[in-house]
């Protein structure tokens, strides 16, 4: 049984921002149901001591790192049958909120300093010298908080295997030249072939440049970042190691997200049952407090800044409800914001203020909610038929496989993940489309799009077909868990012949 190390800064339930935290849980489950022996590693915040104490997690060891008292603590991952190991550092990760930022969202001043240690910690298990029973033969770290722990395996001559995966490129974890001195990170690590990007400390080269394998969240996605457009600076180290780099699409989880049993929708339904669809949106409707009628209802669930698209949505609204049309929109939480993306608190404040003038306008057409609630995001799913997501880039994406098994048709830009799970009704060669597609990346594009698909939707039998082919997709982790197995099986072999050679 192989034994991986997964090490990753959130993970559903315990600490959560974004889809980083459902790939954390999904993954490691999807890969013990295939025979590994996978161990998560997560930085002990507040929520997730607790949860894990509450659950009996046992303590295995203290270790000093840097002058920093640190326990460890071992439990399962609720629901599940997998480790769980907890860095309780209380003067790093004690604090409330979100585990990037303090109350007015501004980044926590050390965390260059606290991902760090989260990451030496890691190097510590993985090389055996943590007092733990366990070790692994593979280490695989997510985003730039755990990058720095291929840095320190780098070296070691029979360290582990180690696979780097991005989630979103754009959050790079860059820190200023001063942070690269203070963190006594060695000299030659300054240059820009390995640690330093435009004169600052970049955490995410960590990965990129020491991992043995790079993957992404999609293929489309891969592709995508060895080029300027969506590169961010660093495709050129990426189109370097494109031998090294694969696109592996991220799933779902089908038990939570399941239409037929869902205990957060009031009617439930299925691919070949799908009446009481229509009933969730009565409901939907209802509840938000728009108009009852037969028009269509959109919906948007999403971060609501310039990346997601927010600037194209706001252009082509008021188009919409002339039609008719109606759109329930859930945000998340901007408190939620992780540091390193570019994008800030104050550009999802302005889009706020002008989707909250856009309902006081049409307060029949259109509904917002701005602070993300799991419940609500299941009904509006339910209960919408079509879902708009005209995201500038998008590594994966999960909102649009959680619609496609909801039959709630995605109309999308055509980046990243969408274009790997999204397949156009009116391209002849697609054998099971689901949805809509634009590639112009403007308004103007997206707009056509939803007029195209409004066509479409009044063909009730062709509708019906489109519903029928998104909902019986496979979106599980069962095979993107496989690939990933592949991958790890061919790096531990390669690494096998590198030291019999």
């Amino acid at each position: 049984m192989t034994r991986v190390l997964f090490v990753t800064s959130e993970v559903h339930p315990l600490v959560r921002t974004g889809g980083l935290a459902d790939v954390s849980a999904s993954l490691p489950e999807a890969l013990g149901h295939i025979g590994y022996d996978i161990n998560i590693l997560l930085p002990g915040y507040p929520e997730a001591l607790k949860l894990t104490r509450d659950t009996g997690a046992l303590h295995k060891a203290r270790l000093w790192v840097d002058s920093y008292d640190v326990n460890l603590w071992q439990t399962r991952l609720p629901g599940t049958a997998v480790t769980l190991w907890v860095v309780d550092c209380a003067q790093l990760f004690g604090r409330p909120g979100n585990p990037y930022t303090n109350s007015k969202g501004q980044p926590w001043k050390d965390n260059a300093r606290r991902f760090q240690l989260f990451a030496k910690v890691g190097a510590k298990i993985a090389l055996g010298k943590a007092g733990l029973s366990w070790t692994p033969e593979l280490v695989h770290c997510n985003d730039w908080q755990s990058a720095l722990l291929p840095v320190y395996l780098e070296l070691i001559p029979d360290r582990p295997s180690t696979v780097f995966t991005i989630h979103n490129l754009a959050s790079q974890g860059l820190f200023p030249r001063d942070t690269f001195r203070n963190l006594g990170l060695p000299e030659h690590l300054w240059s820009y072939d390995l640690l330093e990007f435009k004169g600052q400390l970049a955490f995410i080269k960590g990965g990129l440049v020491f991992s043995d394998r790079i993957t992404t969240v999609s293929p489309a996605y891969a592709e995508e970042i060895q080029h300027p457009e969506f590169g961010c600076g660093l495709e050129d180290l990426l189109h370097e190691r494109r031998h090294e780099l694969a696109g592996i699409l991220n799933g779902i989880d089908t038990r939570t997200w399941n239409p037929e049993n869902d205990p957060h929708i009031p009617h439930h339904f299925g691919p070949e049952d799908i009446k009481s669809k229509r009933l969730c949106r009565f409901q939907l409707q209802r509840d938000l407090g728009l108009e009852q009628t037969e028009s269509p209802l959109f919906c948007f669930v999403g971060r609501l800044v310039e990346r997601k698209g927010l600037d194209w949505l706001l252009d082509i609204l008021p188009a919409l409800f002339r039609r008719g049309c109606k759109l329930a929109l859930l945000g998340d939480e901007s408190s939620h914001r992780e540091p390193g993306a570019q994008e800030s608190g104050s550009e999802e404040r302005k889009y706020e203020g002008e989707l909250a003038k856009l309902a006081r306008q049409w307060p029949l057409r259109l509904s917002v909610t701005f602070e993300y609630d799991e419940g609500l995001a299941h009904r509006i799913t339910a209960g919408s038929d079509m879902l708009l997501m005209p995201s500038r880039f998008e590594p994966c994406g999960l909102n649009q496989l959680y619609s496609l098994r909801y039959g709630t048709v995605p109309i999308v830009h055509q980046v990243g993940g969408l274009r790997d799970t999204v397949f156009d009704a009116s391209d002849s060669s697609s054998k099971r489309p689901n949805g809509f597609c634009f590639d112009i990346p403007d308004a103007s594009a997206f707009l056509a799009t939803i007029e195209r698909a409004l066509r479409f939707y009044e063909n009730r039998r062709a509708w019906r077909r489109l519903q029928e082919n998104a909902m019986t997709g496979d979106y599980s982790w069962n095979h993107s868990a496989r690939l990933y197995s592949d991958l790890y099986q061919n790096i531990l072999a390669e690494r096998q012949h590198a030291i019999w050679d």
